[in-house]
């Protein structure tokens, strides 16, 4: 086999996004999957990954453990839980790989963890893969520092799948985390994310975010800017799951020749 092929860990490869991700490399030339990743005790293992993903036997059945996946590995694509994530991030560091990392719902702790493996791996980690959001988010950012927070309130709407374990989604708090860069404030410590009750008048300069799940919705996202007189809507809407899976081989392969770090999808389209 020629040596510019790359070899790819899919993490969470029996998912939906893993067996997208599968599918994704199986057909990217200069790129392979080496391994495929389930946690231990899915009846999923021992299963060929390649007819998991639809693509046909691929002789990569997938595993549990991911010492060995990891071994000649050149990069590892993660879609999966926080903890899983901040486990595939200490591999990844002691590897000297590049890790991707689309998993959501991470802790402000679990991302600190995240960033000290960034010393001895190249990691790329962002709430959404796509093109399309990233490009929204730098939107949302300079609407965000045009507009006057005291005439505007900004408002971000995000539909998902009912199978979907976190509220507001990653992608949801990424437009909000652009938002508040574009007004030079703390997310944190100006988002809304629960009304209930009587709640009194909204606060000013504040950025509210409701949560809506049903059905098999890939992803919907608005962020809505609202003065007394007119309303602006900035939105996107994901179609088939492979885009997300597209983004993720973009950014491993952005990733191959950068020195260790920690990257956005925004470095990896130039966006920022």
């Amino acid at each position: 086999m020629s040596e510019d092929i790359k070899m790819v860990v899919i993490a969470g490869a029996g998912g939906r996004m893993g067996r997208a991700l599968v599918k994704t490399i199986h057909a990217t030339p200069g790129m392979k999957v080496h391994a495929a990743l389930e946690r231990p005790g899915s009846p999923l293992l021992g299963q060929d990954a390649g007819e998991l993903a639809g693509v046909g036997p691929i002789g990569v059945p997938l595993t549990s453990d991911p010492l060995a996946a990891f071994l000649k590995a050149d990069a590892v694509i993660d879609f999966t839980s926080p903890a899983s994530t901040v486990e595939m991030a200490a591999l990844a560091a002691q590897a000297r790989i590049v890790h991707v990392i689309g998993t959501t719902g991470c802790s402000a702790e679990d991302v600190e963890k995240i960033k000290a493996a960034s010393r001895h791996a190249r990691i790329v980690m962002s709430g959404n893969m796509s093109l399309g959001v990233n490009l929204l988010g730098v939107l949302v950012r300079r609407a965000a520092a045009a507009l006057e927070a005291a005439d505007w309130d900004i408002e971000v709407l995000e539909m998902h799948h009912n199978k979907k374990v976190d509220a507001p989604s990653g992608t949801a708090l990424l437009l909000g985390a652009e938002a508040a860069k574009g007004r030079g404030i703390d997310l944190l410590a100006n988002a809304v994310k629960v009304r209930d009750g009587h709640t009194g008048a909204r606060e000013a300069g504040s950025i509210g975010f409701a949560t809506l799940r049903g059905g098999g919705v890939i992803g919907d996202h608005s962020v809505l800017f609202s003065s007394d007189e007119e309303m602006i809507t900035l939105s996107h809407r994901a179609m088939d799951r492979a885009l997300f899976a597209k983004g993720a081989v973009t950014a491993a392969r952005w990733a191959f020749d950068k020195k260790p770090g920690f990257y956005s999808m925004l470095d990896v389209l130039g966006l920022d």
